[in-house]
């Protein structure tokens, strides 16, 4: 006992002259500091790719993933208990960032944003860190999802708000009492949910026969359960404007040809149109000849 007291008292006090170095090299310099950080799991989400990823959780209700947890970082035991809460809290990396780069320059050299558009103030910008925009000095996450169901080193969520394979840091249950807070305030524009919302989904004649076909090919490593579901899906995301800035603001030409957007979700292109009333009419469903194709149309 007293050479185990004497090891853990070693181990404590190098530990402090660790941290103590770290903290002195290079002037006391932030960027010196190392954690031991590395992700837990990796997110299958029906969401192939950026683009058509709901902007916050729990918008779209039937939007599904699965977080298959690292067997070598998360054993069967660390999951016991967490089906007992109703959601939980994901802190993840935005590991798709286009400027994800410029995070290992020097700050003075890394030309990070300060501010960023916001959709919801149709591109008016606002300081990084009042908005939730991916694009930060750290690029992490936080997410709220509803635990479906865990099954040994999987957890199955849904209302996420995540893409496909996006790296895990960590994951807490949520607790009402202390994460609800009561007569929390937000900025007014904030609350404009109608700025994004469609005025109707509808879909062409053909598609039905177009997704039964697709359908066929993607049911057996599919998130949902029958191709109906999976229409439903796609009436939920696209229930909300998806597109980006600049799209939205792009006027038609002269000859007044409709544009085509598209959609990828779990692997399938869902080409759709929008008019001026923001209706939106789901043209087709298609296996995609490359998904590179769609980021970010």
């Amino acid at each position: 006992m007293e050479k185990s007291a004497s090891e853990r008292k070693g181990r404590v006090k190098a530990q402090q002259a660790l941290r103590e170095a770290l903290a002195q090299t290079e002037s006391h310099d932030l960027h010196s500091t190392i954690y031991p950080m590395r992700p837990i799991g990796t997110i299958r989400s029906c969401f192939s790719t950026r683009n058509g990823t709901p902007r916050q959780p729990l918008l779209v209700s039937l939007a599904r993933a699965c977080l298959v947890c690292d067997p070598a970082l998360v054993p069967p035991a660390s999951l016991e208990g967490l089906e007992e809460y109703s959601h939980c809290w994901i802190v993840y990396v935005f590991h798709l960032n286009t400027d994800i780069e410029k995070l290992w320059r020097k700050p003075s050299q890394s030309k990070l944003k300060a501010k960023v558009r916001v959709p919801r103030l149709n591109g008016e910008r606002k300081g990084v860190f009042a908005t939730r925009s991916p694009h930060r000095p750290c690029p992490i996450g936080l997410t709220v999802a509803k635990v479906e169901e865990i099954q040994k080193d999987k957890v199955r969520l849904s209302g996420v708000d995540l893409v496909d394979g996006t790296p895990v840091l960590d994951i807490k249950p949520y607790l009402p009492y202390s994460d609800s807070i009561q007569g929390a305030s937000v900025p007014n524009w904030v609350k404009e949910d109608c700025l994004l919302a469609v005025a109707s989904v509808t879909f062409s004649d053909t598609f039905s026969s177009s997704i039964t076909s697709c359908w066929k090919l993607i049911e057996k490593k599919s998130l949902y359960s029958s191709a109906e579901e999976f229409r439903s899906l796609i009436t939920q995301v696209l229930s909300w404007d998806i597109r980006s800035m600049s799209q939205r603001n792009k006027p038609q030409d002269t000859l007044n040809a409709e544009i085509v957007y598209h959609l990828v979700l779990e692997g399938l292109d869902v080409s759709y149109m929008i008019d001026n009333e923001s209706n939106i009419l789901v043209q087709d469903v298609s296996l995609p000849k490359n998904l590179q194709d769609f980021a970010g149309r």
